[in-house]
């Protein structure tokens, strides 16, 4: 072991002697471009020290434009740079085209290199550069008159590979085990929220599933998911570090006249692949939680406190749910009730241009899919219709706003779209609770749509008496949550569970930056 191991640890002193020696010493290259060439057993633990997921995404710079004489900024690679654009029209069309310049200078070694994002409404490119001197970026058309008043306005946005290419190539290997479904992926998702939201994954002893008698479940009661493999689960971990909820999905319980128990949840996907609103029994929702679902689930049930259960018109919930029973689920406004504020929802790197650059890059990729996650729902908050994600930004510009202002607008319960009312797993659930009475007499001044999951398991709403728990809540662990966990190997976390009683415009302008996801009063 001694003798496989003694390169190793070698090749790791040296490099970081390198380090040390290279903050004190202008070396030629920096250390950490010489990474690659190590051997793998060393290079990927250091690199994983210095890169991350989140290094995958860009750096919003600023915008190269008319009104500015050069836009400058220190990189990652060359510390001393700067851009300016200049319209012309070398391609003799009615708006002409454009040409970007980027100079830079002053690299930290002669190995390194920056990689660049240029975006329009109209257009995304890229661009790396190695060596110190003015690059040109050629825009030969315009994209007819709306991209070129655009431009002539807002300008060129550019936005920086921080990691540079390793960096990048690395955190692009971290991204993708996210969604795999294997124990690596799970491992990676695990990893993601201890180092990005702190969260904390303690073995729970077994057995992971519960011995449920279902007589013990009632209307309302709330059940969180939260899932750490595959599709799913890599979404879900992204969802939870922009949001701060410690859970990734949820679905809710019924019982009807006959007494038997029903699962409410938007998002079960139907025969044809389909994420939609189903009411289903509860015995075919569990079985399917513990036998198929291969994203790994964790679920709490969280029964909802006897006041409260009084007041739930079970009646009205039935109605509701019955309503909205195959409708589709409710991508429309998925991410809205995230934004609420013009700069406190953005984990560093993310701010409101990288959204615009990746809303741009998703609608001219995937248009239709575009249309259904923030199409619709930006012209609501403009009071428009049809128009597209560039036309969305123009008239955001006609009209002296600003797209970040835009996507912090409130959603409104009322608004219906193409497929009719938009709910998300956690919107439809309390869409039901306002109707079934729970958010009386102040229902009219909230706006569930504006609530992630967090929000809602932070509601004074569930039980706050163990013993009125039923028999087998938390029987097989030593620890006792404040809520009844059914399934899954870690016990689920869920910060500032049942502490805030509802009050008007609830959630409408909170911030939500990781890792202490800070909530002012009433916000």
């Amino acid at each position: 072991m001694a003798a496989s191991s003694s390169p190793r640890i070698f090749f790791a002193i040296t490099f970081l002697l390198l380090l040390t020696v290279s903050s004190f010493v202008k070396l030629p290259f920096h250390p950490r471009d010489l990474l690659p060439l190590l051997p793998r057993q060393v290079s990927w633990p250091l690199l994983n020290s210095l890169n991350s997921a989140v290094d995958l995404l860009p750096t919003y710079i600023g915008a190269a434009s008319l009104k500015n004489d050069a836009v400058e900024w220190k990189g990652a690679c060359f510390y001393q740079n700067k851009a300016w654009l200049e319209f012309n029209n070398k391609s003799g069309s009615e708006f002409g085209g454009g040409t970007l310049h980027i100079k830079v200078d002053k690299p930290h070694s002669w190995t390194c290199m920056d990689i660049y994002v240029f975006v329009t409404p109209y257009r995304v490119t890229w661009d790396w550069y190695f060596i110190s001197r003015e690059h040109t970026m050629e825009f030969k058309e315009w994209e007819g008159e709306a991209e070129y008043e655009y431009v002539k306005q807002k300008g060129v946005s550019i936005f920086l590979m921080e990691a540079g290419m390793v960096g990048t190539l690395r955190a692009l290997w971290d991204v993708f085990p996210l969604f795999t479904n294997t124990g690596w992926g799970e491992n990676s998702n695990i990893a993601f929220l201890e180092k990005h939201m702190g969260a904390n994954f303690y073995a729970r002893p077994q057995p992971w599933v519960t011995n449920i008698t279902t007589d013990e479940i009632h209307s309302g009661d709330l059940l969180a998911i939260s899932k750490i493999r595959g599709r799913w689960g890599g979404f879900e971990t992204l969802e939870k570090w922009v949001s701060g909820a410690y859970a990734g999905h949820t679905a809710v319980c019924l019982r009807d006249s006959q007494g038997k128990l029903w699962v409410g949840e938007s998002g079960n996907e139907n025969e044809k692949g389909e994420d939609v609103i189903a009411i289903l029994p509860w015995e075919e929702w569990w079985e399917f939680e513990q036998t198929k679902d291969d994203s790994n689930p964790h679920i709490a049930l969280l029964p909802l406190h006897p006041d409260y259960r009084a007041r739930f018109n079970v009646t009205a919930a039935w109605e509701y749910a019955r309503s909205m029973d195959g409708r589709p689920y409710g991508y429309h406004n998925l991410i809205f009730s995230w934004i609420d504020t013009i700069s406190g929802n953005y984990p560093p790197p993310l701010d409101a241009h990288l959204v615009a650059s990746v809303m741009t890059v998703w609608s001219k990729v995937q248009p239709d899919y575009a249309a259904n996650m923030w199409n619709e729902a930006l012209n609501k908050r403009l009071g428009t219709e049809g128009l597209d994600l560039p036309d969305v930004l123009v008239e955001v510009e006609k009209r002296g706003s600003s797209f970040d202002e835009l996507l912090a607008v409130p959603e409104q319960d009322d608004w219906i779209y193409s497929d009719g009312k938009s709910t998300s797993c956690i919107a439809f659930i309390l869409e039901m609770y306002k109707e079934a009475g729970l958010f009386d007499p102040i229902s009219s001044s909230i706006q569930v749509t504006e609530f992630t999951i967090k929000d809602a398991y932070m509601l004074k709403f569930f039980e706050n008496n163990a013993s009125r728990f039923p028999k087998w809540c938390n029987d097989n662990d030593d620890v006792k949550l404040p809520y009844c966990q059914i399934l899954g190997k870690y016990r689920m976390e869920l910060p500032g569970y049942n502490t805030m009683k509802p009050y008007p415009h609830m959630n409408e302008h909170c911030p939500s930056l990781p890792p202490k996801y800070h909530r002012p009063k009433n916000c």
